[in-house]
């Protein structure tokens, strides 16, 4: 029996302003433990798309399903299911230390305290923060806020993790710690689904690649048979492809 798609996107179009600014009749399936890169330039329509899998926006026109559920009439099954982290990972945090913010989610989930805590434990594990549950995320660096947002969307047990341009104004060595994590949460078996410019940071990572252009879904492959269609779109290509070389684990 063939596998039934996690999320399933029917001719979503979403217009901000009447004059069809937004994005256009996209449709396309996602399936369980997948990895998948989103490539576009800005205004391209990735953070839009993004909005609409766990029922932030709603489309104008079409349908998103989540778990052969649709988004219009029972958002909150979709906001349970996936998790999005945004570029700026301030605009999450919320508590007034990194143990307190993780334990947000699922405080209004209504769980226990036993659960809260198994939970924010687990996903302070999961991202390398065992250390710092107390400090204040104000005085976390660039790197560790990115990790806390995740965290916290990671304690509310999503089944997709989205992650909006995560490697944005991240150093060298938060970087290094964010592939590794995002690596560490696909393994454990959660679907990835991530923009970035920055395409050779999770080439290797990505099972799949689709590339959006002026809100329309314009490609969708393996990651290595698009590559020479990236700099089409305003997409940066990896060096080592212009080059002619493999593109290889950039952690590495």
């Amino acid at each position: 029996m063939k596998e039934h798609p996690l999320i399933e996107i029917d001719q979503l179009c979403h217009d901000y302003d009447g004059k069809g600014n937004g994005i256009k009749g996209i449709s396309l399936q996602i399936f369980r433990q997948e990895f998948i890169l989103v490539a576009g330039r800005n205004g391209s329509g990735k953070s839009t798309l993004f909005r609409h899998l766990n029922a932030l926006l709603m489309p104008t026109t079409g349908e998103v399903r989540v778990n052969n559920i649709s988004t219009r009439t029972n958002p909150l099954s979709a906001t349970k299911s996936v998790g999005l982290v945004f570029q700026d990972a301030d605009t999450q945090i919320v508590g007034e230390t990194a143990w307190d913010d993780i334990a947000f989610g699922p405080e209004n989930l209504k769980l226990s305290r036993e659960k809260i805590h198994d939970r924010v434990e687990s996903a302070l594990e999961a991202l390398g923060l065992e250390t710092l549950g107390d400090r204040n995320p104000a005085s976390l660096s660039g790197g560790e806020k990115r990790r806390l947002a995740i965290a916290g969307v990671m304690a509310m047990a999503p089944e997709v993790l989205v992650l909006d341009e995560p490697f944005s104004n991240l150093d060298h060595a938060g970087t290094l710690d964010l592939i590794a994590c995002i690596e560490k949460l696909h393994r454990s078996g959660c679907t990835i689904i991530l923009s970035t410019h920055e395409i050779e940071k999770v080439f290797t990572l990505a099972t799949r690649m689709i590339i959006l252009d002026q809100g329309k879904l314009v490609a969708d492959d393996t990651p290595h048979l698009l590559l020479k269609q990236l700099e089409t779109f305003g997409v940066r290509e990896p060096c080592a492809s212009r080059l002619g070389l493999e593109v290889l684990p950039w952690a590495e």
